[in-house]
């Protein structure tokens, strides 16, 4: 769905969740600005039993001039005439006031809820709404400049549904982070009108009552209803207990749980038990140490009909430590018993010569699917990219002796359907930015990379010998590796990457 596609109606309604947050007010403001360039009658909305009350959000109403309307619910409001697109929610969900309506759009970020509704576009993958509007606006070239303060909006929305930048995972995130301008001081303004007294005692009252695993050394606490930035503020203040390395803060809103997840050790990584706490019921991620989520109120109540959420994330937790070992390269000896001979098919790559982008020595940023890379451009270095769009620096040298250079270029497309995300490298200096897909030709490794192999019974966290800080995740089903001329060099390839990349051999 494009904007494009709903230009036809006039008027046009947006309508943000009950008790708006800053995420689903600079949204709403997003489509609000498109459709008034486009000379359409406009409102911005919203319902509920509450006025937005929150110190912050009032001071972003007022000085971003943001146009919202309150809709009380003792109002008359039989029917919103031509179309009613509701942002950051889900039309009919239980966080928002439903209204009748000509025609019905949702732009949503959230775990999808509402299935009957032909306009709809949700990606649960991005950290805010503000991340899918502005990449809409981006698509029909509608420029986000900050003379109405809508760059500030955006950014102001990210920065708070992302825990101020702290679960800021995908890419598409980070994009409207370094793309769009905002005032600074406004910011500042906002951030330091975030807590409110009463939320002062909220935080305290639920550093009273935690619950602590001294198996596994990590905190569940459960706090009152409040704004999801001071569970934030409540786990990073937890983590600096001595006993504790991992804990997770919780509430409970009308349509599910929001949570925060801190980890300070390497053997846990805080965006994966995120993500691992709300499998089947809604989403999570974040970054290694920093991450947090949302479980769908509907989605756990199908699930865990009598289960207390206190109980459901002790449990969780305790089984999230039971589901794996950790290994070490290097320190311990791979069972080869029932290992099988594999060597890797020859599946082509993109490549290209760094200095062919940019000039020697120029500072620049690779955002790809993997995340960010920081490094800079030198004369000898090659950039390879992955079927799945990661990016990964080689020396010249070593890529010669590495791989063979074809003529043909390298498109992502034709490796997966739909991409994630199309590399970039972003010139640090003056912020220009290029897709290293529009400039890649294919490379075929030399030599076939030999390795022994066998499906894991039981998951592992994996540190490699090239990275002894972070891990690679197997999980029962996927391969845990051992190269044939180095069998020190062990490593976790996913069930459908293994099967798809490698072929068994004899001998």
């Amino acid at each position: 769905m494009r904007l494009a596609d709903l230009e036809r109606y006039n008027p046009i309604t947006i309508q943000c969740h009950d008790n708006p947050d800053a995420d689903a007010l600079a949204s709403g403001y997003g489509l609000y600005c498109y459709f008034k360039s486009k000379g359409k009658q406009v409102r911005l909305i919203y319902s509920g039993a509450y006025q937005v009350h929150k110190s912050n959000l009032k001071l972003m109403i007022s000085e971003l001039h943001l146009p919202v309307e309150y809709v009380a619910l003792t109002e008359t409001v039989k029917k919103t005439e031509g179309l009613l697109i509701t942002v950051d929610c889900q039309y009919g969900a239980g966080n928002v006031t439903r209204f009748e309506a000509d025609a019905v759009a949702i732009i949503d970020h959230h775990q999808q809820e509402i299935y009957d509704v032909p306009f709809t576009l949700i990606r649960s993958n991005l950290g805010s709404c503000c991340t899918l509007v502005w990449k809409l606006l981006t698509n029909e070239g509608f420029v986000v400049n900050d003379l109405n303060y809508l760059g500030t909006a955006l950014y102001y929305g990210l920065y708070m549904d992302t825990k101020q930048f702290s679960e800021l995972f995908n890419p598409l995130d980070m994009d409207l982070r370094d793309a769009v301008p905002y005032e600074k001081s406004l910011i500042t303004k906002f951030i330091n009108a975030n807590i409110s007294l009463q939320e002062l005692e909220v935080a305290g009252l639920a550093l009273l009552r935690y619950s602590y695993n001294d198996d596994y050394d990590f905190a569940v606490i459960r706090s009152k209803p409040c704004d999801p930035n001071v569970l934030g503020i409540i786990s990073d203040f937890v983590l600096q207990v001595d006993k504790f390395n991992t804990c997770v803060v919780f509430n409970q809103m009308n349509e599910g749980f929001k949570y925060s997840v801190r980890s300070c050790i390497k053997e846990v990584n805080a965006s994966e038990l995120a993500e691992y706490l709300a499998e089947g019921m809604g989403s999570g991620g974040g970054h290694y140490e920093k991450a947090g989520g949302f479980i769908s109120m509907k989605l756990y109540e199908e699930k865990y009909p009598t289960l207390h959420a206190e109980g459901y994330f002790n449990n969780r937790m305790v089984e999230y430590f039971d589901s794996f070992r950790i290994l070490y390269a290097g320190e311990f000896q791979p069972d080869m018993e029932g290992m099988r001979s594999y060597e890797r098919k020859d599946m082509p790559l993109g490549y290209v010569e760094a200095d062919n982008l940019l000039p020697v020595g120029t500072p620049v940023t690779i955002r790809s699917v993997k995340g960010d890379m920081d490094l800079q451009i030198l004369d000898n270095l090659y950039l390879v990219v992955g079927q799945k769009g990661e990016v990964f620096p080689v020396y010249r040298g070593e890529f010669e002796n590495m791989y063979q250079t074809l003529k043909e270029e390298f498109r992502l497309e034709d490796c997966v359907p739909a991409p994630a995300y199309a590399p970039i490298i972003k010139d640090k200096n003056n912020g220009q930015k290029i897709v290293l897909t529009d400039h890649t030709r294919k490379c075929l490794p030399l030599k076939r990379q030999l390795v022994y192999a066998k499906p894991l019974e039981h998951g592992v966290k994996l540190f490699t010998l090239w990275d002894k800080d972070k891990y690679l995740l197997g999980r029962p089903g996927d391969y845990l590796a051992v190269k044939k001329d180095n069998p020190q060099d062990v490593f976790v390839v996913s069930k459908a990457t293994f099967e798809q990349g490698y072929e068994a051999i004899e001998g």
